[in-house]
């Protein structure tokens, strides 16, 4: 998969943002991707990465451990068993699938619910009835990945690899457990390469391709590559009907804009539609339907304390400023 590349100095602006962040948190690494109207206008990268003691500097090879955007590939392959009809129907029970689980835990609990984060269930509690609050943690993912590998007998990884990395020629994506000269390492250690651990690594470039294909639903360059009734699933609003507008909204895993509030991770001035997922590493990848545009921004942040929430939605609505703004050729 690729596309154009015409750089213009639109985004100069995001850039320097994103440097400055960068410099505040003392982070060693970072990258900027921007894809507007079917061409990559925007690629920039900075600092560098330690490999064996040497320093090694960000490059568009680079691959960063994208942390919690992993959700977004496991938003795809459920999406991609509802259009085959693994999934009859995504308000159904997940103990229907998963008839293991605690039925009095999980009473009432759906596939919706846990693709939205309103399920309410910790592990071996319930933090509030389902479907009435959100709450964000790893219970309903990981219930997810194991739906996705009882459902196909392979892992989500394989899973993936065979139905769209390979297919598209994504090589700068994939589960790791094993160090290269690639890979932005962060004294990680890692077990499995099956896609059940937060061990997703991915290019600048290739995780604005994954926004891309979702922006444009499946249609490359004219040719209708995947269904794009997955992608409709998976960046359109399925949140419950009776969340209270005070919580944030999802697709399947994906943050979705419905309308702004102070809890949600996108920015105010984004439009409805726009779509978006974050890692505590700091990378995001973020779409503008209504601009024709998809958005990178990469990190391997390490848990650093500020106020991330304000960086993201500021974030957010500078690609927005820097997309409707004017450009020349560089």
């Amino acid at each position: 998969m690729k596309l154009p590349v015409r750089i213009n100095n639109k985004y100069e602006k995001l850039n320097n943002y994103v440097a400055s962040i960068q410099d505040m948190t003392k982070t060693s690494g970072a990258a900027s991707l921007i894809i507007q109207n079917d061409c990559i206008v925007n690629e920039w990268y900075r600092g560098s990465y330690e490999v064996d003691g040497l320093k090694c500097p960000i490059t568009p090879n680079s691959q960063f451990n994208v942390a919690s955007v992993r959700k977004s590939y496991l938003g795809f392959a459920i999406s991609v068993a509802v259009q085959e009809g693994r999934i009859n129907n995504i308000d159904e029970p997940i103990t229907y699938y998963l008839p293991e689980l605690d039925k009095d835990l999980f009473r009432g609990t759906t596939i919706r619910h846990l693709l939205t984060h309103t399920d309410g269930v910790r592990y071996t509690e319930r933090l509030f009835t389902v479907g009435t609050d959100w709450a964000y943690n790893n219970c309903g993912v990981d219930l997810l990945i194991l739906l996705i590998m009882k459902l196909y007998d392979c892992s989500l990884a394989q899973l993936l690899e065979e139905i769209v990395f390979r297919p598209l020629g994504l090589k700068e994506t994939g589960w790791r457990k094993n160090r290269n000269d690639n890979l932005v390492w962060q004294d990680e250690s890692y077990f499995s390469t099956t896609g059940t651990e937060a061990n997703l690594f991915v290019s600048a470039r290739e995780l604005a391709y994954w926004g891309y294909l979702h922006l444009v639903k499946g249609k490359i360059q004219g040719n209708q590559i995947i269904n794009p009734n997955i992608f409709k699933q998976a960046i359109n609003l399925q949140s419950p009907a009776n969340l209270s507008i005070a919580q944030p909204r999802n697709g399947f895993l994906w943050f979705v804009q419905d309308q702004p509030n102070s809890n949600t991770e996108i920015g105010e001035l984004l439009p409805t539609g726009t779509f978006q997922i974050l890692g505590i590493t700091g990378c995001i990848c973020l779409g503008i339907p209504q601009q024709n545009v998809v958005a990178v921004r990469m990190y391997n942040q390490k848990g650093t304390k500020y106020d991330y929430l304000r960086d993201i939605k500021t974030w957010g609505n500078l690609v927005l400023e820097c997309a409707n703004s004017h450009w020349t050729m560089e």
